[in-house]
């Protein structure tokens, strides 16, 4: 059945991390892959529950700073080599231990800024909106005191009627329909 438009999904609000914990678990063991946990705070055991098992930002971190060990050496290489060649005390122009200290902050520096930046694109941040913000109880809680679950109406479990009663089951303190 396709969700009603305009209908973002559902949104269980819990009063504790356990509660909310063991709804998701509930939900994921039923078949809803397309929901979603909120907490005011970090909690493992909720992302465990609903299935959420990728994590690609060491590998983010390893390309941007074998990028940036890459760059630096390559850079290095142009300017000593080719741009700019000085001959010192007969030393060769590609002297690679010279170039090792820099290539190393490079390294560093870039690892850092794409693990960063790379995390708020993962994460999609800068989010000015997002359909959730229109339901009231989660923008004057889901920062300070309140547990949420969404189950998103782009699953194909998702039905209104259906869909309710199952939250109503798992015993949360309100059930918000929200809308995009």
């Amino acid at each position: 059945m396709p969700f009603p438009e305009g209908v973002y999904g559902l949104l269980a609000e819990f009063d504790s991390a356990t509660s909310l914990v063991a709804a998701a678990d509930a939900a994921y063991k039923d078949g809803w892959r397309r929901l979603d946990c909120y907490t005011p705070y970090a909690c493992e055991e909720a992302a465990e529950a609903i299935g959420f098992h990728r994590n690609y930002v060491p590998l983010i971190t390893l390309v941007g700073g074998l990028m940036g060990c890459f760059a630096m050496f390559l850079l290095e290489t142009w300017i000593n080599v080719w741009a700019y060649p000085l001959n010192i005390a007969g030393r060769p122009y590609y002297s690679w231990p010279a170039f090792v200290v820099p290539a190393y902050e490079w390294t560093i520096l870039w690892a850092g800024l794409t693990s960063a930046f790379g995390m708020l694109a993962m994460c999609g941040l800068p989010a000015p909106y997002h359909p959730l913000f229109n339901a009231p109880n989660f923008r004057t809680g889901a920062t300070t005191d309140k547990f949420f679950l969404c189950l998103e109406a782009r699953d194909p479990k998702f039905s209104p009627t259906e869909s309710r009663a199952f939250l109503e089951a798992m015993k949360p303190v309100s059930i918000v329909e929200v809308e995009y």
